[in-house]
């Protein structure tokens, strides 16, 4: 460690220490920091026989491939699901977050959708996961808001596939209108908001309303360009137009912010399994 980054640290750690609130923001490059990778090594053990039989290359485009029946479709997302959100416990990064904000006026926003805040012990009022939860079933064309936990069946489905494709008695029915399930992840106009969704989109409105009004620290993690009005562009906004609130980030592959919140912002290009724990220490 050189003597600037050691002095970004030191700064980074005052700022979180004399915080009154702290948002934490958790986009994708969080998860993959933490070990929750969608390509390479991770892929290829997980998923060969469909880079086989479909030349996939990694888990995330493999999540926009036109499967041509539910069978194929749900083979894939059923060993996705069951890697991604159901088999993974709270990993160390995730936990060494949660020891951080315990005692603390924390609230998460977060794009990712494997429910690692929720696994690490994060209130479930104090986290507002944006576009959904792997975890979860929905009608594919949204004709009622209620979702479905998915645990059972996917186990089911991927304990029962064979050559791609899932048992033609698998496949799920929407309960009311009988089409097609879909995961509840935000993917088209159809993507179900139900009531819980709208309550902690309302929690969270109200904490940034509060913390633009003290000391805040906004830690965004892993956050890049792919969804960047739900956490890059909101952060920037409030670094911009609040005087107490200082914007920490850590992004590997886009580290700058906005050239007006220059000395609002400390930014860390560095490897963020590294450089977090020593952040929150």
């Amino acid at each position: 460690m050189n003597r600037e980054q050691a002095e970004r640290i030191e700064l980074a750690r005052e700022r979180l220490a004399g915080a009154d609130r702290v948002i934490i923001g958790g986009g994708a490059g969080l998860s993959a920091a933490a070990g929750l990778t969608y390509s390479g090594e991770r892929f290829t053990q997980n998923f060969a026989d469909f880079i086989r039989k479909y030349g996939m290359t990694d888990m995330y485009s493999a999540g926009f491939y036109p499967f041509r029946t539910q069978e194929e479709k749900w083979a894939y997302w059923s060993r996705h699901i069951v890697c991604n959100r159901w088999d993974p416990p709270a990993l160390p990064l995730y936990r060494a977050l949660q020891a951080f904000a315990a005692g603390r006026d924390c609230f998460v926003v977060t794009t990712n959708v494997d429910a690692q805040f929720e696994k690490a012990g994060f209130a479930p009022e104090r986290v507002f996961a944006v576009q959904g939860d792997y975890g979860k079933l929905q009608c594919a064309r949204g004709c009622h808001d209620a979702l479905y936990d998915d645990e059972a069946l996917v186990r089911e489905m991927a304990a029962a596939q064979k050559d791609c494709r899932i048992p033609s008695s698998l496949v799920p029915k929407c309960p009311v209108c009988g089409g097609e399930m879909e995961v509840n992840i935000r993917k088209d106009a159809f993507f179900v908001q139900d009531p819980a969704w709208y309550g902690a989109a309302a929690r969270c409105d109200d904490f940034f309303g509060r913390a633009a009004k003290g000391k805040t620290v906004l830690l965004e993690l892993g956050v890049g360009f792919n969804t960047p009005t739900i956490i890059r562009f909101p952060f920037e906004r409030m670094a911009y137009r609040c005087p107490g609130v200082t914007l920490i980030r850590l992004n590997m592959s886009e580290p700058e912010g906005a050239p007006e919140n220059a000395e609002k912002t400390l930014s860390f290009p560095e490897d963020m399994a590294g450089i977090l724990p020593a952040l929150l220490a």
